[in-house]
């Protein structure tokens, strides 16, 4: 009788654990969550099974009361805050150093533009691009157009 509760207890706190952890951690329907689901289930069956019908029946509201509870207390407080993304990543290319560059100004690349990459102008590095063409390292570029943070090259024959 003690190793039947022990039982049925234990694999329905699994598998509520396996349903929360579904629910807040792992999208979509997942292995996690089935699983979760069918040891909750096993677990009530048992109860049903081993204990009586009245027991089964108060182990299954017991089940469905504690599930609720969880979900409510899980969604409704912060307690997954410490979990959760907050930050963003609001760099971008060449945002430290604002350029001084203007249309035309020539330069050399520093790696391969394939098509971005690194070229040197005026001794200072800046993250450029091509219209889509391969430039070899060391090869002299020239401006064709500016666009906010980015640099348009194309190579100088």
């Amino acid at each position: 009788m003690l190793l039947d509760w022990i039982t049925v207890i234990l694999l329905i706190g699994i598998g509520l654990l396996l349903v929360v952890v579904e629910l807040i951690f792992v999208p979509g329907t997942t292995i996690v969550g089935v699983l979760g689901f069918i040891l909750t289930a096993i677990g009530i069956w048992i109860g049903y099974a081993a204990l009586g019908t009245e027991t089964g029946h108060i182990i299954l509201g017991a089940t469905v009361l504690i599930s609720g509870l969880a979900f409510f207390y899980s969604f409704r407080s912060d307690s997954w805050a410490r979990f959760a993304l907050k930050n963003q990543n609001k760099g971008r290319v060449n945002e430290d150093h604002q350029h001084t560059l203007e249309v035309g100004v020539t330069g050399k690349t520093v790696s391969a533009l394939r098509p971005q990459g690194t070229a040197l102008f005026a001794e200072r590095h800046h993250e450029v691009q091509t219209r889509g063409e391969f430039v070899a390292p060391s090869t002299p570029v020239r401006i064709i157009r500016l666009n906010q943070n980015k640099i348009i090259v194309e190579a100088i024959s």
